[in-house]
């Protein structure tokens, strides 16, 4: 049996717990990036509407691509950066 210190595969709690709190502060910190893009996207649609991207309202651009752009660079930068956070744990 492993010291009270050490997890069953040998790394230190504080290392593992460590780990954890800055895996936790990132899908915080990405999760309000997600809900401040979706929320702005539609709260100021009437303001953007006035401007148009190649004839089509701006709202609806962001909408139907600029949100869709943004979640999907969250998705790459969690797995980025969750993947660095697992290498330096290990």
């Amino acid at each position: 049996m492993p010291p009270a210190s050490e997890t069953p595969h040998g790394r230190p709690r504080l290392a593992r717990t460590a780990h954890w709190r800055k895996a936790r502060r990132l899908t915080t910190a990405l999760l309000m990036l997600w809900l401040l893009t979706g929320f702005c996207a539609a709260f100021f649609a009437r303001e953007l509407a006035g401007l148009s991207v190649f004839g089509w309202p701006l709202s609806f651009y962001l909408a139907a691509q600029g949100a869709s752009l943004v979640y999907l660079g969250i998705l790459a930068f969690y797995a980025w950066r969750m993947r660095k956070l697992d290498k330096e744990s290990a």
